[in-house]
């Protein structure tokens, strides 16, 4: 058992040093991904390894956005979209569930909705409002991620 870990010891660090670090390739992101390189073959094997049979490490990479997993789902790319829902979301929620209001209107500005799609893309959110604002403890990374999934669909 010791050789065999011993082993693998070796060939990670031999690896790690011929690899660049932060590229991935069909092994995904995580660990795998940062040690391996986007190098194809067996080294994959590998870093599939690595990512999640040993060290079951691409999930954490991927919901916080490290590991070379770029930016978690729920982190948007606009700031003042995530900031206008903190100050407002029970406004918005309002607003959603009416199916018009300002707040809503402000958002729909913020996300650079075109006036004319406006009034669709509010009667869609107020027929889902349920999945936007699965309950009355939904935190801000889940109504952002929702109304995203709402919207693209």
């Amino acid at each position: 058992m010791r050789k065999m870990l011993m082993l693998v010891v070796v060939l990670v660090l031999s690896l790690t040093l011929t690899s660049s670090a932060f590229a991935y390739g069909s092994a995904g992101c995580g660990l795998g991904g940062i040690v391996i390189g986007n190098d194809p073959g067996w080294k994959q094997l590998v870093a599939t390894f690595l990512n999640g049979a040993i060290f079951s490490n691409q999930v954490f990479g991927i919901t916080t956005g490290t590991l070379g997993c770029g930016k978690p789902i729920w982190a948007s790319n606009n700031d003042r979209l995530n900031q206008f829902v903190v100050a407002n979301m029970d406004n918005l929620a309002k607003d959603i569930a009416m199916g018009k209001g300002e707040t809503l209107d402000a958002f729909a500005e913020l996300m650079e909705v075109p006036t004319a799609e406006r009034a669709a893309l509010y009667a869609k959110f107020q027929a889902n409002f349920a999945t936007i604002f699965p309950s009355e403890n939904v935190v801000l990374a889940d109504v952002v991620d929702n109304i995203v999934i709402v919207a693209n669909n």
